[in-house]
């Protein structure tokens, strides 16, 4: 375990070694910054509306902060692949690899360093946005519960995402190629579920399975279902056995 985390710690300098750590965090909390804006805007807005006589009440979960974390699912979509392009890649790119791979360390340690890692970066995406969350919390009364869940559903979902992206940046020397292959892999996940509504019952069934979006949609409800549990960290699981796969067989070639 300490080789595990000696190697997440490495990686995780390095984002902080060159500017594309500080560059990911900043356009992420900018993009989230600005759906948080539009969402509360909207909400004040229905909420005047609502206030009217004859009309009901909205909660403030429902109308602002599900879709605020169902936008921030998709920029999770266009960013992750930023993170996760230059694992191997960049490695394979400049010889270190080599260096890594006769290190006193196995494959699964080499793979779950640089998972971590990349999560690591990510889950501080994530905290950075909870500054949002707690303005609105000190002018509001949100259910913190369902913001909770929503929270966990998108962190296993980008722990998703990035375990192919590591699979990807495994199979290749370039780090652009790695991070437009992981993207376009990404969003056929992401739109198989639209496919489900011109197929039979039982293809329609399997594609939904396979959505990860159908999956994260419950989270974000406030509704955490071990079904999409077993799910996402199935996803993860085989997606780093494939990477430790395609890593051992670098061993082999090398």
């Amino acid at each position: 375990m300490s080789n595990v985390l000696a190697i997440a710690q490495k990686e995780l300098r390095g984002y902080f070694a060159s500017p594309i750590a500080y560059i990911i965090i900043g356009f992420f909390a900018l993009v989230f910054g600005w759906f948080y804006f539009v969402s509360i805007t909207f909400f004040m807005q229905t909420s005047l509306q609502m206030g009217m006589p004859g009309q009901g009440q909205i909660n403030v979960n429902t109308m602002a902060i599900r879709p605020l974390l169902q936008n921030v699912s998709v920029v999770a979509l266009f960013v992750l692949p930023l993170i996760t392009m230059r694992t191997y890649a960049e490695e394979k790119r400049s010889g270190t690899i080599e260096l890594l791979l006769t290190s006193p360390v196995t494959d699964t340690q080499i793979v779950l360093g640089k998972f971590f890692g990349a999560v690591a970066l990510y889950a501080l995406m994530l905290v950075v946005t909870w500054i949002h969350i707690g303005i609105l919390f000190i002018y509001g009364n949100p259910e913190w519960k369902p913001i909770l869940s929503g929270y966990l559903g998108l962190l296993l979902m980008g722990a998703s995402f990035l375990s192919i992206g590591l699979l990807i940046s495994s199979l290749t020397k370039n780090q652009i190629v790695a991070g437009m292959v992981t993207f376009a892999v990404l969003l056929l996940l992401w739109t198989v579920n639209w496919m489900s509504e011109s197929a039979g019952p039982t293809m329609q069934k399997v594609l939904s399975a396979l959505s990860i979006t159908d999956h994260f949609d419950d989270f974000s409800k406030g509704v955490i279902s071990l079904s999409h549990l077993v799910y996402y960290l199935s996803f993860i699981t085989f997606g780093l056995f494939l990477t430790a796969k395609s890593v051992d067989s670098e061993r082999w070639r090398g």
